[in-house]
């Protein structure tokens, strides 16, 4: 029986523990998680997506504020794992921690490292226009994501990929590769390949500013801009000071339209012009609104499309 511990806080890290809970002759120990934090116009202390999943499950929660405080490292050392699996954890953890289990920390990371190492790979390879991304399943070591690599397993990114359908589907992929990972190293099938610092890129955390729209780029660079702050902190634009946020795109075949003009063509389209071509917005949102299709746009009477209208990255 392979004893584990799992440390990961938001959804995408459920799947890969749901997937280690059913798997035959694994059994986790401990789940480590993030301490509940305030949230909502109510400030109320919220669980992590990990906490609740382990709850229903009756799997044993530690929360503790740092897994670097001597004792918590010691309570770690103390369980004599075989394993510890990590994903998006959200603490940096102490050699002591790494060096503790038999089989050593196990990562799983949403990009072909040594590419995108750090906060937001799947959006930053979205934006950077890069045609497949994956996850890579990752031996830790003290560094930020610097780690030996046991497997990867790619996927395309085409100009339909949002980083919503990403993180889905790389939540699952990562589930599934990383228990294969494990049962192959328990096994000794694998063996760790040290990662190259040659072409290596850092993604950046996400600031809201990130995501304001430039529509004087090219048609390219807008429509990745957009679908890579999809689902958050959603692109944006403004007519006045009035923000819209624009959650999906496509290429119009409309022949020009002014740079950040947005209009409601005759056949029931809403357009946008950049600095080289014409984008159809296919979901926004207005302030104070929730998430609406081209039929519920083109409905709206007094929307900045109803007349041809300048929009930009910013108020003006």
């Amino acid at each position: 029986m392979l004893r584990i511990a799992f440390a990961g806080t938001p959804d995408f890290a459920v799947p890969t523990l749901e997937r280690l809970v059913q798997t035959p002759g694994v059994k986790v120990e401990t789940v480590y998680t993030k301490p509940d934090r305030p949230s909502g116009r109510g400030r109320k202390l919220s669980e992590s997506s990990v906490k609740q999943f382990a709850k229903s499950s009756g799997l044993l929660i530690r929360q503790p504020k740092s897994l670097q405080d001597p004792a918590e490292v010691a309570l770690f050392q103390n369980d004599n794992l075989d394993a510890l699996v990590v994903v998006a954890y959200g603490q940096m953890l102490r050699s002591a921690v790494l060096d503790s289990p038999r089989l050593g920390c196990l990562n799983v990371h949403a990009s072909l490292l040594p590419r995108w190492r750090g906060a937001a790979p799947l959006q930053r390879a979205i934006q950077a226009g890069d045609n497949e991304t994956g996850i890579t399943i990752m031996q830790m070591d003290a560094g930020l994501d610097t780690g030996a690599i046991l497997a990867t397993q790619l996927f395309p990114i085409t100009d339909e990929t949002t980083t919503a359908i990403l993180h889905e589907e790389l939540a699952q992929t990562g589930a599934s590769l990383l228990v294969k990972t494990l049962l192959e190293l328990e096994r000794g099938d694998i063996h760790a390949k040290m990662q190259s610092d040659s072409g290596a890129t850092y993604a950046h955390k996400i600031a809201t500013e990130d995501a304001a729209i430039n529509w004087s780029h090219s048609s390219e660079v807008v429509l990745r801009h957009i679908h890579a702050f999809n689902p958050m902190p959603g692109a944006f634009c403004f007519t006045g000071d009035v923000r819209i946020k624009i959650f999906r795109v496509k290429p119009s075949p409309i022949i020009s339209l002014g740079t950040g003009i947005i209009w409601k063509t005759p056949d029931g389209k809403i357009a946008v012009g950049t600095k080289n071509s014409v984008l159809e917005i296919l979901e926004c949102q207005l302030p104070g609104g929730r998430r609406i299709g081209v039929e519920q746009m083109c409905a709206l009477s007094h929307a900045p499309w109803v007349v041809p209208t300048q929009i930009n990255g910013y108020p003006t």
